[in-house]
């Protein structure tokens, strides 16, 4: 069997399969003996290996996409571990072993921001015992207690004699002891690696441009394909004119799927050229009439539907209403929105009589490895998953590996390694999109500004009911109600939220911070309507609702005064403040803008505050915080996907731009300590954002913004 070449950026980089682990450096043994490979490192647990040399490599279970889950799962095993940070390495744990191994390494599902908080005390335990076997191998090769000897800094010493060996040293025998049954965890005040500042482990090869992504792979033999899907969502393709292309330079087949048709040829560029030139006929079925005006009056019927499905119903909402001295009410309505990773979507296969193998941009490579093992007829024990870094994710790969399917699918009828790659228009335009949702609030203020009732009706399409149905309640969707159920943060009396799902023809799922983006939008921006009805400051207005709750309360203040909202901000500039909880975590932004006289919007400055619990690296929670406004002010400004004859009308970055760097905004984090809770960070700075812009916009402009995105609003000052 040939081996494969990676190349990346004008050098040879490439990668082998050691004991199970993925490590920079060497070439990869080309199939399945791959996942056993000879390897002189020492694997104390599954998570831990321990060269010779002192180089501690701790596997990494979850996909790293720029979030720094190869950073901060490492910290967690290294705390406990007590190795020197300076020689800790990090790899993927492969997805095929995991099963092979009783998935020993556990879920490998990365999303919800939930990489720290649903592994810690796995992996703290891993370091944990990992310590305690090599105490233990050092103990008996000394012939001393175990309680004589203490472990700092990759040593080993005997407390009494003075005596020490390093890890490396000791490795070989650490990892035929038995593992402890039980171990103690270090208290949180003993830290201390968890919580300090530390560079992340994947940046200095990034920047040298070494890692591997799924798009750089390269392997012997390889061809290429290029996809053409249906532009119409449930549609099939009807026939192609495979003989317009006959005998065209490079071509090496067309392969056929129920929804799409792909060009293998010796280039991708040929086989992007001939794909767009091929004759397709496609059955659009009964969706080719379908557009954003008949969803957005699909939705709206939902406003007043009879049959929505309470998600919270607290006191009684009508009665309150009734009484109350003052009523507010206003709809709101937000866009598909698509994830644009700046990685494509692409995915590497090679299917042979006796094993599939994959190298994937994947979230989840146990989903991978399911969808493989399908398309390709094989059982999963035959699939060997290669996850590789990946250029984005934001949920578009998770859940939904389109990608993964056909590349295998196409592989397995060329007889050969195949990349498929898919243009910036395939991508664009076959997302799973962040759903379209509208939302009617309703609130009754009591003689004293104070809301006594609150009623919001959801509308829109669920995320739940395409993926699994069987994890809806009784019909509710109450993921759609994210940030609006038990975790409102809020205290008003009377509450009512219920949700009418409106189902559409188009593909959704997750997008970074999922019905939260949505939900902290309407939520936040009715708060300040609320505020402006009882003739309230917006900040004071929402302290007031946020007695009984500390926690949110530290965090709203730690931003509006990092944010100076008590002294007025430079001329021309004005603030708006929105806050919510997500992930676990609470999240509170003080958005600064302008606007300018042609009604262009600049934003100036966004303070944040988070509080995430046990924050395992600071710096992380600062980058993601920066990178979840450039996400969420990309989505407020621009973001929108709109439907006309059924399909997408955006093509590329013309047209469905993103963030320039021009525009980016000044950006201070400030993190909140917190209660002895786990939270997640890589989206929890994103819901906040357009409210908190938008309150700021009406602060300037006196016009309510009520949908987005704010492109489509005309801010111009009105003679």
């Amino acid at each position: 069997m040939s081996r494969p070449r990676l190349d990346r950026r004008s050098f040879l980089a490439s990668v082998a399969v050691l004991g199970g682990s993925l490590v920079l450096g060497f070439e990869i043994p080309f199939g399945p003996r791959a996942t056993h490979a000879a390897t002189s490192a020492r694997e104390i647990t599954a998570w831990i290996v321990i060269e010779p040399d002192d180089a501690v490599i701790i596997r990494v279970a979850k996909s790293e996409m720029g979030q720094g889950s190869f950073t901060a799962l490492p910290m967690l095993v290294a705390e406990e571990l007590e190795c020197d940070w300076s020689k800790v390495k990090a790899e993927f744990a492969p997805p095929h072993e995991n099963r092979k191994r009783d998935r020993v390494w556990g879920n490998m599902s990365t999303g919800a921001s939930r990489s720290v908080s649903a592994s810690q005390n796995e992996l703290r335990r891993a370091g944990a015992t990992a310590r305690a076997m090599l105490i233990a191998a050092a103990a008996a090769q000394w012939k001393v207690p175990d309680a004589e000897c203490t472990a700092a800094q990759g040593v080993i010493i005997h407390r009494p004699s003075g005596r020490s060996i390093t890890y490396g040293r000791i490795a070989a025998a650490a990892a035929a002891v038995a593992p402890p049954a039980q171990v103690a965890l270090k208290d949180p005040k003993d830290w201390k690696l968890i919580g300090t500042r530390q560079m992340r482990l994947d940046v200095p090869d990034k920047i040298a441009g070494k890692p591997i992504y799924a798009i750089d792979v390269q392997l012997s033999n390889m061809l290429y394909a290029a996809i053409v899907q249906c532009p119409v969502f449930k549609g099939v393709l009807k026939s192609v004119e495979e003989s317009k292309i006959s005998g065209m330079k490079g071509v090496r087949r067309v392969v056929k799927l129920a929804d799409a048709v792909a060009v293998v040829a010796d280039t991708w560029w040929q086989a992007q050229r001939v794909a767009q030139a091929l004759p397709v006929s496609w059955d659009f079925g009964e969706n080719a009439t379908v557009s954003s005006a008949t969803i957005r009056a699909h939705l709206q019927a939902g406003l007043t539907a009879t049959n929505a499905r309470i998600g919270r119903n607290d006191g009684d909402v009508e009665w309150a209403l009734a009484h109350a001295v003052k009523r507010v009410e206003a709809d709101y309505e937000v866009p598909f929105l698509g994830h644009a990773t700046m990685e494509p979507q692409n995915c590497t296969a090679h299917v042979t009589a006796d094993v599939v193998e994959v190298w994937a941009p994947t979230q989840d490579g146990e989903t991978a490895l399911a969808i493989a093992a399908d398309a390709a007829g094989m059982p999963p024990s035959k699939v060997v998953i290669h996850k590789m870094m990946l250029g984005g994710g934001f949920g578009r790969r998770g859940i939904f590996q389109d990608f993964v399917r056909q590349a295998v699918l196409i592989a397995k009828e060329a007889g050969q390694p195949v990349k498929l790659v898919w243009t910036r228009e395939e991508d664009v335009r076959h997302d799973f999109y962040r759903p379209v949702a509208m939302a009617r609030l309703v609130a009754g203020l009591d003689a004293d500004g104070t809301p006594i009732a609150w009623k919001i009706r959801a509308a829109g399409q669920s995320i739940i009911a395409a993926v699994s149905p069987r994890v809806m309640q009784f019909g509710v969707d109450r993921n759609f109600l994210q940030g609006l159920l038990e975790d409102m943060p809020y205290g008003v009396p009377n509450y009512l939220v219920d949700f009418a799902m409106r189902n559409t023809h188009v593909p959704v799922g997750v997008w970074r911070s999922v019905n939260h983006s949505q939900n902290a939008f309407f939520k936040e921006s009715f708060v300040d309507e609320m505020a402006f009805a009882a003739g309230a400051d917006p900040y004071l207005f929402r302290r007031k609702l946020l007695m009984g709750k500390p926690r949110q309360l530290a965090v709203l203040d730690a931003a509006a005064n990092r944010a100076g909202w008590s002294a007025s901000p430079p001329p021309g500039n004005f603030r708006g403040i929105a806050l919510h909880n997500s992930q676990n975590s609470i999240c509170a932004q003080v958005v600064e803008a302008s606007v300018a006289n042609d009604g262009k919007v600049r934003v100036h400055r966004v303070t944040s505050a988070i509080d995430a619990g046990y924050v395992v690296n600071p710096l992380t929670v600062e980058l993601q915080t920066e990178s979840a406004v450039v996400f969420a002010l990309t989505a407020a400004l621009y973001g929108e996907i709109t439907i006309k004859d059924g399909r997408v009308e955006q093509a590329n970055f013309h047209d469905y731009p993103m963030l320039r760097l021009a525009e980016m905004p000044r950006v201070e984090t400030v993190i909140v300590p917190g209660d002895d809770s786990w939270g997640g960070i890589g989206e929890t700075a994103v819901p906040p954002l357009a409210p908190a812009l938008c309150n700021a916009l009406f602060a300037a402009t006196g016009k309510r913004i009520r949908s987005l995105p704010l492109k489509n609003h005309d801010l111009r000052a009105v003679p």
